[in-house]
């Protein structure tokens, strides 16, 4: 991977880390997704129109398709992470979600595509597997297994994370194809796909405005925030992606979770930081793994 590539991943990593703890602090659903996403069609529209004004009368019914498919496929990430954070630790919902969508993309390539796998990849799995046992409570899980609440609430984390992590994988390949194959640009695919994911986003507020309007004032910091610096850290991926293999893209973005890992842990006063962080380093160097695999 180029120097360059690897600067705007990390760099990226960081952004996603941030937006994350404050979409966690705002405790909300699918209409904080919708409130992020009219502040960034509103922020990022000089930048998207202007670029918009150039390309996209060049787009086809195939370009149209692959946003379509795309936000799509983020909205129901954002609704899914959401219900996660509300129901289970952030420490546990984010690194699963992050180190399971590359794992997915990598057993699908090898089951579907008949992909052969290396050492590297079979150490991959193992670091993903370890770091998932870190994160979910590692050894503290036996001594919570008298504890059924502690317990479902691990479970929850479990099942939100990987089926977020099913999201992430479907889109990035999607988007990927979009800026390597059919040469689209990255800030258009990402700021029109959000004009898309609003079609489905803003019935859900419209149908009970005064509701609405009583989260916006409570939520909007957290909308401003996920709003305005969210697209910056995905479109820095989508440059990445330009210029180095999706393979290698994809597990080096995971840097994000120790990132969060850290931030989340100190920040939201999440207990067993210690295990959790080694737990999102393994899952990390894992996924990476499984990109030179």
């Amino acid at each position: 991977m180029p120097l360059s590539a690897l600067a705007l991943v990390v760099l990226a990593g960081l952004i996603h880390a941030s937006w994350n703890i404050a979409a966690k602090k705002a405790g909300g659903d699918v209409r904080f997704a919708a409130f992020s996403a009219l502040v960034m069609m509103v922020f990022w529209a000089p930048v998207g129109l202007w670029l918009g004004w150039q390309q996209v009368p060049a787009w086809g019914a195939w370009e149209w398709a692959l946003v379509v498919v795309s936000a799509l496929l983020h909205v129901g990430y954002f609704i899914i992470l959401l219900r996660g954070y509300r129901k289970a630790d952030l420490t546990v919902v984010y690194p699963l979600a992050r180190g399971s969508g590359p794992l997915l993309s990598s057993m699908a390539a090898i089951v579907l595509l008949g992909e052969q796998i290396s050492a590297w990849g079979l150490l991959g799995i193992a670091g993903v597997v370890g770091g998932v046992f870190l994160i979910a409570g590692g050894p503290g899980l036996w001594k919570a297994a008298h504890d059924a609440h502690q317990q479902a609430r691990v479970r929850t984390g479990v099942f939100y994370g990987v089926l977020t992590g099913l999201f992430i994988a479907s889109y990035t390949v999607v988007d990927g194809y979009a800026v390597k194959v059919a040469l689209m640009s990255p800030i258009l695919v990402d700021y029109f796909g959000n004009l898309v994911r609003l079609v489905f986003l803003v019935p859900v507020i419209w149908r009970d405005r005064p509701a609405a309007a009583v989260l916006w004032r409570q939520q909007r910091l957290y909308a401003l925030i996920v709003g305005i610096i969210s697209p910056v850290s995905y479109v820095l991926v989508l440059y990445a992606m330009q210029v180095a293999p999706l393979s290698h893209v994809a597990p080096a973005r995971e840097v994000s979770m120790l990132f969060a890992a850290l931030i989340g842990g100190h920040l939201l006063g999440e207990k067993d930081r210690g295990p959790r962080l080694l737990g999102a380093g393994l899952i990390a160097a894992g996924v990476m793994a499984l990109g030179m695999g």
